[in-house]
């Protein structure tokens, strides 16, 4: 008993040393924020930011890091390192920068690409007051309406509609009158998503940990004991689900969500899932002025400290030196190579890119690179719909929500018979769609584009289907492809104009379809996948989250984003926090929830003067 008290009590010191440990330099020691700016609307005031296209004579000298990738993981990693001082360099391969932050605009239409809302954005929230500080106070966010999500169950004419609500206790309480007798399973969910979610912790301490020590909580199944959010891992959400009610709206309700991850409810870890209940529990935001105001306002911090974002830049490889060490870049412009050299590179290109792309081919062999390869699949394909409307929002019926259109009850068995058909029989059986108005979502929208609107409509899609296709010219891929895009569109319209009746085909005045090799050639994912590397029940195995961390194999190479830590807005950012926390030698997450409680205590005191 002794030596076991002995050894738990060294466990908890060194636990407190890594958590504690590091002081590196802290992107949150000032407070950053300034006055609103006047908002900018003109495009092309806004693509001198956006779009700086890369020459070699806009690198900056004497580099601290190269970052491969300006999505959020990789744009958040270098606005703290900035916050500090460091010289940055973000090489993104599109046109623009911001990765699925980025928008686009066709026929007078601004579409965003990825998001679709954002949680956790109360003011005295630790994310919101990151954000504020990465940038600068300059992001402003909208609330949804509440409900902020509707889930439709059913084919039309049995079509049942229940409404998702954020606040307080209200999200059980709606759901208890949709479902009366059913108070008890509606309790006990949202019970085990709150316990679950609070163990989140653990996955950050996995990354942070040094290894052996992190080896050693997987290996003794200590994880699992400490951690709720590791014990409910292994468990996929379709059994806990299916224990807690027979009611099979109610088990699609609990479940509606999955789509923000990319998982069916018999594939998806219960722990995952918490994240995403938990994330919208007090409330869904939009970025007033669109996505790209994210990247817009994060781009400056890194060049006053001396870095640059440049696009048009594709890495073709990553440089390492005899030591096999990663020393810069290679950059194509045109037919010849630029190469950057900087004593740090990190990717946000994602695990599979960086490891099976950027670095040699006798790096790839190496038995670590392997394995932390051979723990991880590639994820869901998407297929996305953009539509711009004649007409305001109060004109269509349009409003600041989210639609989750199901056509049956059993979500497990209608996306897998979805995915097994043809793709022409498939095109015209899509049994489930999230449907959302951006332009709804956006108060400063009427201002820009008056008279107008916009929905952005997401389904899965394999990427098989469209393959035949992946090594066209991306504007010229042929009739055959066309044809079968069109059949999406067309089946997709039929279910849009069905739920909201005030969009006719005669406001239709913009259609067209991203398919995942869309998503291929211009957010460089391999297979179409729009959440990066599966997220499904083995991706949340203690051993897979201690191994793939932000130090990879090689050394000065760092990897960043979704595939380092979980997808979404969200995070990518907490991959951008966990790997700044290994380059600054300090633990980042906490810092921002210290950063909270300053920011709370000096709001209550500026309220009081």
């Amino acid at each position: 008993m002794i030596a076991v008290g002995i050894i738990c009590a060294a466990l908890v010191i060194l636990l407190l040393k890594y958590v504690f440990g590091g002081r590196g330099p802290d992107p949150f020691e000032k407070d950053s924020r300034e006055p609103l700016k006047k908002r900018v609307y003109d495009k092309k005031e806004k693509n001198k930011v956006l779009k700086q296209g890369f020459v070699p004579s806009k690198v900056p000298e004497n580099l601290d890091a190269v970052i491969i990738g300006s999505g959020i993981g990789g744009l958040g990693l270098a606005v703290l390192l900035a916050k500090v001082g460091k010289k940055v360099l973000v090489l993104e391969q599109h046109s623009r920068a911001g990765g699925c932050c980025h928008t686009f605009t066709e026929k007078g239409f601004e579409f965003d690409v990825g998001i679709h809302y954002i949680g956790e954005l109360l003011h005295h929230r630790p994310f919101r007051c990151m954000l504020d500080q990465m940038s600068n106070g300059q992001l402003e966010w909208e609330p949804l309406e509440n409900p902020f999500d509707h889930v439709l169950l059913g084919p039309p004419g049995n079509r049942r509609q229940y409404p998702i609500y954020s606040g307080g206790t209200r999200f059980t309480e709606e759901l208890k009158k949709c479902f009366p007798g059913e108070e008890k399973a509606i309790d006990e969910f949202i019970k085990l998503v709150k316990k679950t979610k609070q163990g989140v912790w653990f996955l950050v301490l996995l990354k942070l940990l040094a290894l052996p020590l992190a080896k050693f909580l997987v290996h003794t199944g200590l994880v699992k004991h400490l951690s709720s959010f590791f014990k409910m891992a292994p468990r996929s959400l379709t059994d806990v689900v299916n224990e807690l009610t027979e009611n099979k709206d109610l088990r699609a309700v609990f479940s509606y969500i999955f789509g923000t991850y990319g998982n069916i409810p018999k594939d998806a870890s219960f722990a995952m899932h918490s994240l995403l209940i938990s994330h919208y529990l007090n409330g869904a935001w939009y970025p007033k002025g669109g996505a790209s105001e994210i990247a817009y306002h994060m781009i400056p911090i890194i060049e006053k400290a001396g870095g640059a974002v440049l696009v048009r830049a594709p890495v073709n490889r990553i440089l390492f030196n005899d030591a096999k060490e990663a020393c810069g870049v290679s950059v194509m412009k045109g037919q010849e190579e630029v190469h950057i050299h900087a004593p740090m590179v990190i990717s946000n290109a994602g695990i599979f890119n960086t490891y099976q792309k950027l670095i040699p081919k006798d790096l790839q062999a190496m038995p670590a690179i392997q394995k932390q390869l051979s723990m991880l699949k590639h994820g869901e394909g998407g297929l996305s719909i953009f539509m711009g409307l004649n007409g305001t929002k109060e004109e269509l019926g349009l409003k600041a929500d989210n639609y989750w259109i199901f056509s049956e009850n059993n979500l497990d068995e209608l996306v897998e018979t979805y995915k097994k058909k043809e793709r022409e029989e498939a095109a015209k059986n899509i049994p489930l769609l999230f449907v959302a108005s951006p332009s709804a979502k956006d108060p400063t929208w009427e201002e820009r584009s008056p008279g107008k609107s916009t929905l952005t409509l997401v389904t899965f899609a394999n990427y098989e289907w469209f393959e035949e296709w992946k090594d066209d010219k991306v504007t010229n891929r042929g009739p055959d492809y066309m044809e079968l895009k069109q059949t999406f569109i067309n089946t997709i319209l039929e279910v849009v104009m069905e739920v909201f009746p005030k969009i006719t085909r005669d406001k239709i005045e913009y259609v067209d379809a991203g398919t995942p090799i869309t998503n291929t050639y211009y957010i460089g994912a391999p297979r179409g996948e729009i959440y990066g590397a599966d997220h499904g029940i083995g991706r949340f195995d203690p051993e897979l989250n201690a191994t793939v961390r932000p130090q990879t194999p090689l050394k000065n190479l760092y990897l960043t984003g979704q595939d380092v830590f979980l997808c979404g807005f969200a995070g990518a950012l907490a991959g951008a926090l966990t790997c700044g926390s290994v380059i600054l030698n300090r633990n980042l997450h906490l810092d921002t929830i210290a950063l909270a409680k300053r920011t709370k205590i000096l709001n209550s005191k500026m309220k009081r003067d």
